[in-house]
């Protein structure tokens, strides 16, 4: 499928201004929610259960209905018993997903690319039973004095479970929620003092861990392998105080000649604090070889490499192999427009989850008088989210407001569609150049860049010494 109207690259960016019917009534119904659980479910007032009754109206014509009712129903009376706090977040979850959904399928009008059908195999319950209620009873306690009556005794609940949690690999999923969750939590205690409650933030946290406890639903199997060709689009990087990851974003070709698709490899890994801009790398390199081809601007030759069905590389650099020079401008300009987008598995469907590589150019970039960048084409206008450049990479916003060309990730944020620039082709010092977030993930010959690289192995060889000493001890 080719858009009607391919202006600003192969997209149409007019589709992504115009609203969504159903969404604004459907993310009122989780606001209100995320309202009455804020306020704690132990003594509702009159405003939570009419926020717990908007809720289970928004999923009334579904399969979901008579649970969400009746658990709106013991809610709002204070008498909600852990099986209602799972059946609230799976109407939450679910609203959520279908909002997720009707975006998706607008990026897909905007795009033109087709999206594979979500054939997700059901996975099989192995995990133990009895951790899993343990969190769940801790989750349930959580929405009962809500986020504005929490305190510290109640956010310590959860450190016991996170521990016997964490050596099964089956559940160290959840547990790493938990204990990210609880730790944040535990950052703003007591809640009673706070003088602002993130309600989106924490009600998606509680949900998502609150369905991850029904045994069977963390599990990720397997779906396949991959043989082919990989040609890397970009790499998202993400960065916080004690971890950084990074994605990368590829087009891939099957050996056997069948459609291209896009796929993902991911990496993450913890990281000392002294440790920033290009020295990011260092840590990320040795787990991701290709990390290293994306650096060099190469594609890699796959063989029988492991893939998810939502399209992430189960990464095993044994499998895989550089291959010869691949353009990302290129490949975003012949290979993206006719690669199938993937599908997304039951709990990843939610608003935040979307970033769908594009491509883009003959645009006008433009900041306006907060500094807020746009790219004005075909008549609409797309905000760039600035803020999400990596500071381990020669991409500066600068740079992308001087751009004519951009491979970028679209996604909804606030209320609108944001295009994230993962790689611009600009102008600097006159001269036409690409730039890539992702240019020093194979080492790099910029000062500032083998300057940051150099703290960075001091500062790693230090605290491993320092370890070491440690654990001699």
């Amino acid at each position: 499928m080719v858009p009607a109207d391919p202006g600003g690259g192969l997209m149409r960016t007019d589709l992504l201004t115009e609203s969504v019917d159903g969404l604004d009534e459907a993310l009122a119904a989780v606001d209100a929610f995320d309202g009455a659980l804020a306020a704690g479910l132990l003594r509702p007032q009159p405003a939570q259960a009419a926020g717990l009754t908007e809720l289970a109206d928004a999923v009334a014509g579904t399969p979901l209905a008579d649970r969400v009712a009746e658990a709106a129903e013991k809610a709002a009376a204070g008498a909600a018993g852990e099986d209602h706090f799972v059946a609230l977040a799976a109407a939450r979850t679910a609203l959520l997903g279908s909002v997720h959904d009707a975006l998706a399928h607008r990026v897909g009008e905007a795009t033109g690319r087709g999206r594979a059908a979500a054939d997700v195999p059901a996975p099989t319950a192995r995990e133990a039973v009895n951790l899993l209620a343990a969190a769940r009873s801790w989750l349930s306690d959580l929405a009962r004095c809500g986020w504005q009556g929490m305190d510290h005794e109640v956010v310590s609940g959860a450190a016991q479970v996170v521990s016997a949690m964490l050596p099964d690999p089956e559940l160290r999923r959840l547990a790493t929620l938990l204990d990210g969750f609880a730790a944040e939590l535990a950052a703003s205690c007591p809640g009673a003092s706070l003088e602002r409650v993130p309600e989106r933030r924490w009600a998606d946290l509680w949900a998502r861990a609150v369905l991850l406890t029904v045994p069977g639903a963390a599990e990720l199997p397997e779906t396949g392998t991959l043989t082919g060709r990989l040609l890397p689009l970009g790499v998202d990087v993400q960065e916080h105080a004690t971890a950084v990851q990074a994605q990368v974003h590829a087009v891939f070709e099957p050996a056997d000649g069948s459609a291209a698709r896009l796929v993902r490899a991911g990496v993450s890994v913890p990281k000392p604090d002294t440790v920033v801009g290009a020295g990011l790398w260092q840590l990320l390199r040795p787990h991701l070889s290709l990390l290293e081809a994306v650096g060099e601007g190469r594609s890699m030759e796959l063989t029988d490499m492991p893939v998810t069905a939502e399209g992430d590389l189960l990464w095993d650099n044994e499998r895989a192999r550089a291959g010869e020079s691949a353009d990302a401008f290129v490949t975003a300009r012949v290979a993206l427009p006719t690669a199938t987008d993937g599908p997304t598995a039951p709990l990843d469907r939610h608003p935040s989850r979307i970033a769908v590589p594009v491509f883009l150019e003959g645009y006008a970039a433009r900041q306006d008088d907060d500094e807020s960048l746009y790219f004005d084409l075909a008549g609409s206008a797309l905000a760039v989210d600035a803020d999400r450049i990596p500071s381990a990479s020669p991409l500066t916003p600068e740079a992308v407001a001087k751009s004519g060309a951009c491979i970028g990730l679209l996604r909804w944020d606030a209320g609108r569609f944001v295009l994230q620039a993962l790689a611009v082709e600009s102008t600097v010092r006159k001269k036409a150049v690409a730039l890539h977030a992702g240019a020093w993930a194979g080492g790099t010959t910029d000062k500032a860049g083998v300057k940051a690289e150099k703290a960075a192995t001091d500062a790693v060889k230090v605290l491993r010494e320092r370890a070491g000493k440690l654990l001699r001890k």
